[in-house]
């Protein structure tokens, strides 16, 4: 038994009179000797436990970065005109609404923008369809690429993924916590603004509950990141929702700061302004998301393709490719019905 982790494990399981929050340092510390086994199996799912219950800080999740900044993999610094988007997606994947990320990828790499996704298999709470099995099905492994072909696709097509299970193993044994435990951790919220990505980046994550916000917010502050979007988005995914308006918030580094925090300037995008119908496409089986995606490419009129330019002509416009919402639909539209974006799945397999 660790007697510096039980602690760490005092502090945030004592309950709410007598209970601490953990300093950066020490929520660095207790991430590592997870992640590297020098914690007990008892200590560390004691520890998942009441971390969860307590929540997270912004505090404790940049100290949780730290620790994966030091142990975990990375894409290598790439000459790009802009910061390179990194896109936040919930790792246990999804089971009520059809993911359009990867089409997302797919559009702004045709546009020169160069993207970076992470993930893993299925898994625990939800085992939904994670992006890998999407793209999979799209006919793109990365399962089976090590780090240094991932970084040669990166460069060569724009798009690059990191596959934890394979370039990130110490994650694995946390995963099996998550399953036993029957919920997720705060690993699991501070996933959504991991970069895996050693130059100028862009935090692009999604996420459910409005207090998740104000912790992002704070971590990414804390850890130097200017550049960042936050959209309440389905599932906890970066994905714009089409049944209600969608809630993002931007930063704005030139602005004054607010209690020391990048300030965040707020964005309300309704679909009916833009003419799309506010309704989100349901998510079927894979192989009907997957044959929906491929007329999305062939440029054919969906519900998924509406989908497809509501989220398209936001990220188009926010990484700075068009100079508004509506152009960056325009242009979405563009590169759909011209072949461009199904011509860099074609580069990309």
């Amino acid at each position: 038994m660790s007697n510096i982790f039980r602690e760490l494990l005092k502090k945030v399981g004592s309950g709410n009179h007598t209970g601490e929050n953990l300093t950066r340092v020490e929520a660095d510390k207790a991430t590592k000797m997870m992640l590297l086994g020098e914690a007990t199996p008892a200590q560390i799912g004691a520890f998942l436990i009441a971390h969860r219950i307590k929540r997270p800080t912004g505090e404790e999740l940049a100290g949780m970065l730290d620790a994966y900044e030091e142990l975990g993999p990375k894409l290598q610094n790439i000459n790009s005109a802009r910061p390179v988007i990194v896109l936040g997606i919930p790792y246990d994947g999804r089971t009520r609404t059809a993911p359009i990320s990867p089409v997302t990828a797919l559009l702004l790499a045709s546009a020169g923008q160069f993207v970076v996704m992470h993930g893993g298999s299925r898994l625990p709470t939800k085992y939904g369809i994670p992006l890998v099995e999407v793209w999979q099905k799209l006919g793109v492994d990365w399962t089976t690429l090590t780090l240094e072909k991932q970084q040669q696709v990166f460069e060569k097509t724009g798009i690059g993924f990191v596959y934890t299970p394979r370039h990130f193993p110490l994650t694995n044994s946390i995963w099996e916590y998550r399953d036993q435990l029957g919920k997720r951790p705060p690993f699991a919220t501070m996933e959504l603004i991991w970069c895996p990505y050693t130059g100028d980046a862009h935090i692009i994550s999604g996420y459910v509950h409005p207090p998740t916000e104000g912790m992002f917010q704070q971590a990414l502050t804390l850890r130097g990141v200017s550049k960042f979007t936050l959209v309440k988005g389905l599932e906890g995914s970066c994905d714009l929702p089409r049944d209600r308006t969608a809630i993002i918030g931007l930063s704005a580094p030139e602005a004054p700061q607010q209690e020391g925090l990048t300030a965040i300037e707020r964005l309300l995008l309704a679909p009916r302004d833009y003419n799309f119908t506010t309704k989100n496409v349901p998510l079927e089986t894979t192989e009907q998301l997957v044959a929906d995606m491929q007329s999305v490419l062939s440029g054919k009129p969906s519900e998924l393709m509406q989908t497809a330019l509501w989220n398209g002509g936001f990220y188009l416009w926010r990484s700075g490719i068009c100079s508004d919402m509506q152009a960056g639909i325009i242009k979405a539209e563009e590169l759909f019905s011209n072949g461009a974006v199904a011509a860099k799945l074609q580069e990309l397999i």
